[in-house]
């Protein structure tokens, strides 16, 4: 198939490791409940999207522990974190939905010790 366009990357539990403005749309697949640092790894995510860029996250609308992640939670983080949710869709079947959101700008970007954790909704793991 010959994909030109396709680079392999391994990224830290706080920290996709990829070039600034490197993408122009990242997807998320039941992968929030298994980062062990979300706001970090949202934080340093933000500069690999290139102006204009979307954020899709699938995931289950069930308990962290469960290998879901509730959409209010993820929504909450998201938030904390400067981003935008352009629209959520349940999904057919089994409780999967797809959040789109926006990355925050980086003028009046947060510092990362300003990021507020969801204190209401606590991870389970």
């Amino acid at each position: 198939m010959g994909l030109t366009n396709v680079i392999f990357a391994t990224g830290e539990r706080h920290d996709p490791r990829l070039p600034a403005s490197s993408l122009d749309a990242a997807i998320l697949g039941h992968m929030d409940h298994e980062i062990a640092q979300p706001y970090a790894f949202l934080y340093n995510l933000a500069p690999t999207l290139e102006p204009g860029a979307r954020v899709g996250i699938v995931d289950f609308e069930r308990p962290t522990s469960k290998h879901g992640t509730p959409i209010e939670l993820l929504r909450c983080e998201l938030t904390a974190v400067g981003y935008g949710e352009i629209a959520t869709y349940q999904l057919a079947g089994d409780g999967r939905y797809l959040a789109v959101f926006v990355p925050p700008q980086e003028v009046g970007r947060k510092f990362s010790r300003d990021i507020v954790a969801c204190t209401d909704r606590a991870r389970s793991r």
